[in-house]
């Protein structure tokens, strides 16, 4: 993963709740285990509805997408993440995710940025006020801005720092290599050949 400090871009809001990873993409398109062509089918069934915003050309090239709570909810699928990825996005601000949706998302360097009720509803409400108003996800003060509106992002400090280190789960097994070294050589017995 890059390392992720402040990203800048433009939102797009879907105001439901309980968007599970069926929704986010239906698993007839999940049979690939690469992590990229999932774009066309992200939210295929929904974008085929007059006034979805994912796909209106107005909210085109936006690049954090504000949902509504318990977003990624539903069965296991890194596709979800993938799809909303091979879509460009970088973050998803939500004030709940579903638990497993919320792990595929940090492993894949996908922003889950979690904010109150209130917070989400006001981003909401600029984005879709105006498209083109910039937003801001500051994972070093742990904010989230517009130029109406800022809001506290509530992230551990394990999963931040694995972020603003661009650390995958190797990476952060592998900073303890001499620890898990050590470990092997008194607890491990060593089998010789006969």
């Amino acid at each position: 993963m890059k390392p992720i400090s402040t990203i800048t871009g433009r939102g797009v809001a879907i105001r439901r709740t309980s968007v599970d990873t069926d929704q986010i993409i239906a698993a007839r398109h999940c049979l690939r285990t690469t992590r990229t062509g999932f774009a066309e089918h992200l939210f295929a069934t929904w974008r085929a509805e007059p006034g979805f915003p994912i796909g209106d050309p107005a909210h085109a090239g936006a690049t954090i997408l504000f949902g509504g709570a318990d977003f990624g909810s539903g069965s296991s699928r890194e596709h979800a993440v993938w799809a909303l990825q091979d879509y460009g996005f970088t973050v998803v601000v939500a004030s709940r995710f579903g638990d497993i949706f919320f792990d595929n998302a940090v492993r894949s360097g996908l922003v889950p940025a979690v904010v109150d009720d209130d917070a989400a509803t006001a981003m909401m409400d600029v984005v879709e006020a105006d498209p083109a108003a910039e937003v801001t996800v500051d994972l070093v003060s742990l904010t989230l801005r517009t130029a109406r509106t800022e809001a506290p992002i509530r992230m551990s400090t394990d999963t931040r720092q694995r972020f603003l280190d661009g650390h995958d789960g190797i990476d952060v097994t592998l900073r303890h290599e001499a620890a898990i070294r050590a470990f092997e050589l008194t607890h491990v017995p060593i089998v010789k050949a006969s």
